[in-house]
C-alpha cells in the first residue's frame, strides 16, 4: 500500500551501501517515476544527469578538489569523505532544475516540482529495496564546471543510491495534530 511505502522511505547513506550494482533498466524505472511528478503549467522542470562508474568517481575528485580550493580552512577528512561517498554509491543522479524560459510559474514552483520528482524516485527506490539519500552541498554552485548546464538550469543536489544489508531505523514523527489547524 502506498501509505506504508511513504512511511518506510528513509535516507540510507553511502556508507551503508554494499557493492551490488544497480542495473540500467532499474535506473530507467526510477527516472520514469520521477517523470510523473506534478508540474504546474506542464513545465516539467526536472533534469537529471546519471553518474555511474568512472563518472561518479570523477565527481568525487572534482568536489574534493573544489572544496580544497574554496574553503579557507579545508579539512583533509572532509575532502577524503567526498571521494569515498561517490565510490560507495552504486549510482548517483545529479538533480537539476531547468527554469521555464517564459517564467510562466514562480521559480519556487519549479523547485518544488523537481523535489516532487525526487520524492517519486525515492519512493520507487524504497519499493525496489535500493537505499537513497539526497545531498545538497554548497559545492553544487560549481557544477557547471563539471558537466554542462543549459541556460537557466541549475544543480540542486545529488541523489546517491545503493543496495544495503541492514534495514534503516524506523521513522519517528511528531503527531500531525501538532502541525494542523482546522478552519471551519
Amino acid at each position: 500500500m502506498i501509505f506504508d511505502l511513504i512511511k518506510d522511505r528513509r535516507a540510507v547513506f553511502p556508507a551503508q551501501y554494499n557493492d551490488k550494482t544497480i542495473d540500467r533498466k532499474d535506473l530507467e524505472k526510477i527516472l520514469e517515476a520521477a517523470n510523473w511528478a506534478p508540474t504546474h503549467r506542464k513545465t516539467e522542470p526536472w533534469r537529471f544527469k546519471v553518474l555511474t562508474g568512472a563518472s561518479k568517481e570523477s565527481l568525487g575528485y572534482f568536489l574534493s578538489q573544489k572544496y580544497r580550493e574554496t574553503d579557507p580552512k579545508p579539512k583533509e577528512l572532509k575532502a577524503r569523505k567526498m571521494i569515498e561517498k561517490t565510490q560507495q554509491a552504486a549510482a548517483m543522479i545529479a538533480i537539476c532544475m531547468q527554469r521555464d524560459p517564459a517564467e510562466s510559474v514562480p521559480e519556487w514552483e519549479e523547485i518544488a516540482a523537481t523535489a516532487m520528482a525526487v520524492q517519486n524516485m525515492w519512493l520507487c527506490c524504497t519499493a525496489m529495496k535500493i537505499g537513497a539519500y539526497w545531498s545538497s552541498p554548497s559545492l553544487i554552485q560549481f557544477m557547471d564546471e563539471f558537466f554542462p548546464l543549459a541556460k537557466g538550469e541549475r544543480c540542486l543536489g545529488f541523489f546517491y543510491m545503493g543496495y544495503y544489508e541492514e534495514d534503516p531505523e524506523p521513522g519517528v514523527r511528531t503527531p500531525i495534530e501538532d502541525k494542523t489547524v482546522w478552519l471551519n
